[in-house]
């Protein structure tokens, strides 16, 4: 299991931020979780990937368990801390 505290720098927001976590989300084998304060949900899921309501400024924690938990983290990362979309 990998821990990973980001910080949320896509300028993008809304229901097209959520659709392409989840897609990208969905790519991986790996069962991986956003947690935004105290509420933590399937990142392959959009409904629960859209009652964080994320926003660029915030920080989550992501966390990533499997087989491809590097590559997840690696790629949820690299998405979410992405300055320009």
């Amino acid at each position: 299991m990998i821990v990973k505290d980001i910080e949320v720098q896509v300028s993008d927001n809304g229901a097209h931020l959520i659709a392409m976590l989840v897609q990208l989300a969905s790519q991986f084998k790996s069962k991986i979780n956003i947690k935004k304060e105290d509420k933590m949900v399937n990142a392959k899921s959009i409904m629960g990937m859209m009652s964080l309501a994320l926003a660029p400024g915030e920080k989550v924690t992501v966390i990533a368990d499997g087989t491809d938990e590097d590559d997840a983290i690696f790629g949820m990362e690299n998405y979410l801390s992405s300055a320009a979309e």
